[in-house]
């Protein structure tokens, strides 16, 4: 059952739960803080240059963005949390609408893997600890991806690597992808992980 990734298209941007589409397909989340490079990444992964918006201010948009990838597989873009500058109000509707995500999510057996998304020049926020634990708390199978690895020389990556390699909430995820996507560093293997938690053979 190949992926063709041409059958591609944002199915809903979803600001409620009712809005969840209720495919029985298998599902792949993302997670990650604002400016953590969610949006590249997901445009990367999938060949295209805008379909995943990357907003020029962090945390504006409050939605659950769920990609149908031909018809076989959901990827649903999480809304990053950590956004400093964003009111009080808004902060409390992200993180209603993600912890219903996880809590009232009618099809949450389809969710096969979250990824984890670390920027590898920040290492593991608070935030990102809060995530990383509930995930292990709830059973929830997650991989973590370091982005924007292109960004540090040599020295800094010696050094950025295992600092969230050996980071105590990082334990327990199932691969650690050091990832760019500006060079696609780490994309063949994050597919990788993908296809295998959601049991597709392979992609064009």
């Amino acid at each position: 059952m190949a992926l063709n990734l041409n059958n591609t298209s944002l199915r809903i941007s979803a600001g409620v739960i009712r809005q969840f589409p209720t495919d029985p397909m298998p599902q792949i989340a993302f997670s990650g803080r604002s400016n953590v490079g969610k949006s590249s990444l997901i445009n990367t992964l999938l060949g295209r240059k805008s379909l995943a918006r990357v907003s020029s201010s962090p945390g504006k948009t409050i939605t659950i963005n769920f990609y149908d990838i031909d018809k076989k597989l959901f990827l649903v873009d999480l809304p990053g949390y950590g956004f400093a500058r964003r009111p009080q109000c808004d902060k409390q509707k992200w993180s209603a609408l993600t912890d219903a995500y996880f809590t009232q999510n009618p099809n949450l057996d389809l969710l096969r893997l979250v990824v984890q998304l670390v920027d590898c020049r920040v290492g593991v926020t608070e935030d990102d600890r809060m995530m990383l634990d509930y995930m292990k708390a709830a059973s929830l199978p997650y991989i973590v991806v370091m982005t924007k690895m292109d960004k540090l020389n040599k020295t800094e990556r010696a050094a950025a690597i295992p600092a969230i390699q050996n980071h105590p909430s990082v334990a327990g995820a199932i691969a650690i992808i050091p990832f760019s996507s500006h060079n696609g560093e780490g994309k063949a293997e994050l597919w990788r992980e993908i296809l295998g938690a959601a049991g597709v053979s392979d992609k064009n």
